[in-house]
């Protein structure tokens, strides 16, 4: 899994590459060539074609300048645009470097930046850096609206200025790139959505940091770790030995959500899956998933679950995982049930939909429990779970997805884009797959049952969110190849088997 690292990481990893004496100088040297570089394949060559490069005044700046020269150096006609005549070192020494070249310099203005988009061929953005946070104002608002408007092929510098380093939102004005180069290792503003939209292709360059140094709790997940996580049946296996899920929803009135999760189960890998529902459901249920074997469980006056029984009891003492809330609806009596449920359960729990609503405002009762547990809130199920508003959740999902994992002693799949799974000591994966196609009612109840399965396979709770979400997304995105825009869960569910084959094979 790569690094991502937050502002203050890319400011501490700068000073202690410098304490190992490589200067600050010589990693803007770098920098500023391989900006060059990404402008020079977007120009696909340098004759007869024009560069404007537009820098602030910090190191975002000064790599632009280091750029602006090597672009001319190449033959590139290069116009440098100052917002600030007050550079700082090493910035300061490299826009005095280019007095020996033939850079051309001009004062920033509205009209100066038109003219000079009007007829280039490329730009570079070099504006704000990682430590951006707000709304652009005065000389750089006005940059950033010509490079949106006068559609230059645009190369950021580190991260496209406008968007916030720390969690990807844009407040304000921003910069739509087309390459974004960014140095060491990827930055969470370019990782996250929506900043992840402004940034384009990304180039993660290594410019001389000491690969050593470059250390984070936050995490991008690629398909080589996803595939070294999933399990594989030996020959000589059997059904037992592959996973035993159980699981418990569904109510009168919705009775797809705990089918799906039952088969995604299955999908995923279980040999054996349980289900358990309201007994007047139960024809229904039977009918959707033909492969299970089943429980069922006494009902409230509103078709609810309102209990177990002896026969539930003996069921989920064999199991290997739980799988407990699609479509329980938030009845007083069931949702008490549930929070039994989880408190008692010897298995491993995923706790979703209604079984997250029956924590609402009281997560901190989720850390009373015997065994492992993963929660799977979309950002409504967060937000009344945690007791914080959704405005506030988008503005730092990181901080707040941080903080509900630590106060429930649990793993926590904040779902989204992008996806994130935090566990109780601060440690977050980010999971890059998935897209619109899982943008429709059920996905969530096939992540459920295939988190599920991957935990009866043995998985750490953890590792069973992490391969279960990366599939998922991949399974999603099968989904929209095939159909567009009307794939449903179940289409996603039946490309379950080929993403994980995709994992796993690459």
């Amino acid at each position: 899994m790569r690094p991502v690292l937050l502002p203050e990481e890319v400011a501490e990893l700068d000073e202690r590459t410098q304490t190992r004496g490589i200067a600050a100088d010589a990693l803007m040297e770098a920098a500023g060539r391989e900006v060059a570089d990404a402008a020079l394949r977007l120009l696909g060559g340098a004759y007869g074609r024009r560069a404007v490069v537009v820098c602030g005044k910090g190191n975002n700046g000064g790599d632009g300048l280091v750029a602006a020269r090597h672009l001319d150096r190449a033959g590139v006609r290069t116009t440098v645009l100052l917002l600030d005549e007050g550079a700082r070192e090493p910035a300061a020494t490299n826009l005095r470097r280019l007095e020996a070249t033939r850079v051309r310099r001009r004062p920033f203005s509205s009209a100066a930046i038109e003219r000079e988009l009007d007829r280039a061929d490329v730009a570079v953005d070099a504006i704000f850096g990682t430590g951006f946070r707000g709304a652009p104002e005065g000389a750089s608002a006005v940059a950033i609206r010509a490079l949106e408007a006068l559609g230059v092929p645009v190369v950021a510098v580190d991260i496209p200025s406008g968007v916030n380093g720390a969690t990807g939102a844009v407040d304000g004005e921003a910069v739509h790139a087309d390459i974004t180069v960014t140095f060491g290792a990827a930055k969470l503003g370019l990782v996250l959505y929506p900043g992840a939209a402004f940034s384009g292709v990304v180039e993660v360059e290594p410019i001389g940091f000491p690969g050593d140094l470059i250390r984070s709790d936050v995490l991008l997940v690629e398909r080589e770790d996803a595939a070294a996580l999933l399990p594989s049946r030996e020959p000589d296996t059997h059904k037992r030995e592959t996973g035993y899920v159980v699981v418990v929803g569904g109510s009168r009135r919705m009775t797809g959500a705990v089918a799906l999760a039952g088969r995604a189960a299955y999908r995923t890998g279980a040999g054996l899956v349980a289900i358990a529902v309201p007994e007047r459901i139960l024809p229904v249920v039977e009918g959707a998933v033909r492969e299970a074997v089943f429980v069922d469980l006494p009902e409230t006056d509103v078709g609810s679950i309102a209990g177990a029984s002896d026969r539930f009891d003996e069921v989920l003492g064999q199991a290997d995982a739980l799988a407990l809330g699609p479509g329980m609806t938030t009845d007083a009596a069931t949702s008490g049930w549930i929070r039994g449920v989880v408190r008692s359960s010897e298995v491993p729990v995923v706790l979703d939909a209604d079984g997250l609503n029956a924590f609402a405002g009281r997560a901190d009762e989720l850390a009373d429990r015997k065994a492992d547990l993963v929660l799977t809130p979309h950002a409504g199920e967060f937000a009344r779970l945690a007791g914080v508003s959704a405005a506030d959740l988008q503005s730092d999902r990181l901080r707040h997805v941080r903080e509900l994992a630590a106060r429930a002693s649990a793993t926590v799949l904040l779902k989204g884009s992008r996806t994130l799974i935090a566990t109780p000591d601060g440690l977050v994966r980010i999971n890059p797959t998935g897209g619109p196609a899982l943008a429709t009612g059920g996905t969530g109840d096939v992540l459920t049952g295939m988190i599920a399965g991957l935990l009866a396979r043995g998985l750490e709770v953890a590792d069973a969110a992490t391969a279960a979400a990366f599939a998922h997304g991949i399974a999603g995105r099968i989904a929209a190849e095939d159909l567009g825009d009307g794939a449903a869960a179940g289409d996603v569910l039946d490309r379950v088997p080929a993403a994980m084959r995709e994992v796993a094979q690459g």
